[in-house]
């Protein structure tokens, strides 16, 4: 198993990531964890590249999620599927405002509600944007993959 999820903020590819793996010992690498230095600044891809390389090299299965297309589709020869969370603006933006505290990327939780405004305000743009996080650029990775994969356009589709 060797599975990217694809989406917008609030998509659920987090979730997604672990009912798939359900408890196995099948490691779960977000993108943002190679995407990222401290600041928050951007990493060059290539070092984003290489993390990532590294991740694949040191696990037989595994699953990747994230919003980067440009991080996807350079790791997209190493996966056996690949799944793209598109399920409309309206329940990304609902997610992100049911998602609970994540120590792992926040100090508090307040630190967490803080950025509430604009991580909405970036998720409405989404079918907008021209880079590597938006719509466009999603659509063209799934689409040039010629391996497995599928698209949900909706919730009731993640459980089937």
């Amino acid at each position: 198993m060797r599975i990217i999820l694809l989406g917008n903020s609030g998509s659920g590819k987090t979730s997604m990531a672990r009912q798939i793996v359900n408890n196995q010992n099948i490691p779960i690498l977000s993108l943002d964890e190679v995407a990222w230095n401290a600041g928050p600044a951007r990493k060059p891809i290539e070092e984003s590249t290489k993390l990532l390389q590294d991740f694949i090299d040191a696990h037989e299965h595994w699953v990747i999620e994230g919003c980067y297309g440009d991080l996807v589709e350079a790791i997209l020869p190493f996966c056996s599927e690949l799944r793209f969370l598109n399920p409309g603006i309206e329940t990304c933006v609902k997610h992100c405002q049911l998602r609970p505290w994540e120590p792992d990327k926040f100090d508090s939780e307040k630190e967490q509600r803080a950025t509430l405004d604009y991580l909405i305000s970036w998720v409405k743009m989404y079918e907008e944007r021209d880079d590597e996080y938006g719509l466009k650029k999603h659509r063209k990775v799934f689409d040039s993959f010629n391996g497995v994969k599928k698209e949900y356009l909706s919730v009731s589709e993640y459980n089937h």
